[in-house]
């Protein structure tokens, strides 16, 4: 897929994990669904590192907007699955930073997202987040407008789980829809899939 990005956002590449992981952790450290799933922020860093590093960036691709926007992105064919190693590092993080039962919730959603992943072939957007400092600069836009362009181009959907209800709005600008609602363990704050067709192009 030809991706035609600003010059202000590049791709990033493997020595960037922990950058990646650190601005989505500060994006997301009030998520609802994050703070039910480990009690609290301080899990957020080891875990989305360890997804940038083992996962989106060897799988699917990740962009950056200097330090302060990163997304983590997939296509259908990505396999999403942790490494042993990085599954067995990924506990013990959440055993040491996470809250009492914080491993148990994990799995749980980790099953829960696998099981409403649509299989028809599409592009997934796992995170997009900025610094706390640089939000209401337009980095969201800026960071999803040239794959959503792209995913056009190649007439392919795009999907994403929304986590927070707040950023609903965000994404249905962009012609995302909710095509459901679930709940992890019956106890979880809402969980969001949506889903954008493709649009024409003019």
């Amino acid at each position: 897929m030809n991706i035609i990005l600003p010059t202000t956002i590049r791709p990033a590449t493997r020595r960037d994990w922990r950058q990646i992981g650190d601005i989505t952790a500060e994006a997301f450290s009030e998520d609802p669904f994050n703070l039910w799933l480990f009690g609290g922020g301080r899990a957020l860093r080891p875990l989305f590192r360890i997804m940038a590093r083992d996962v989106y960036l060897k799988e699917g691709f990740c962009h950056l907007h200097g330090d302060e926007a990163a997304t983590m992105w997939a296509t259908h064919e990505s396999n999403l699955r942790f490494p042993p190693l990085s599954l067995f590092q990924l506990m013990a993080a959440q055993m040491i930073h996470g809250k009492k039962g914080a491993m148990k919730r994990g799995m749980a959603a980790g099953e829960a997202l696998e099981k409403h992943h649509p299989h028809a072939p599409h592009i997934y957007l796992f995170t997009i987040g900025t610094r706390k400092a640089a939000r209401g600069k337009g980095l969201g836009k800026a960071m999803l407008a040239p794959v959503l362009a792209a995913a056009d181009r190649e007439r392919l959907p795009v999907y994403l789980e929304n986590s927070n209800p707040a950023n609903h709005g965000f994404y249905t600008s962009f012609g995302f829809e909710k095509i459901g609602e679930f709940s992890v363990l019956n106890e979880s704050p809402p969980m969001a899939p949506m889903w954008r067709e493709p649009r024409a192009q003019t």
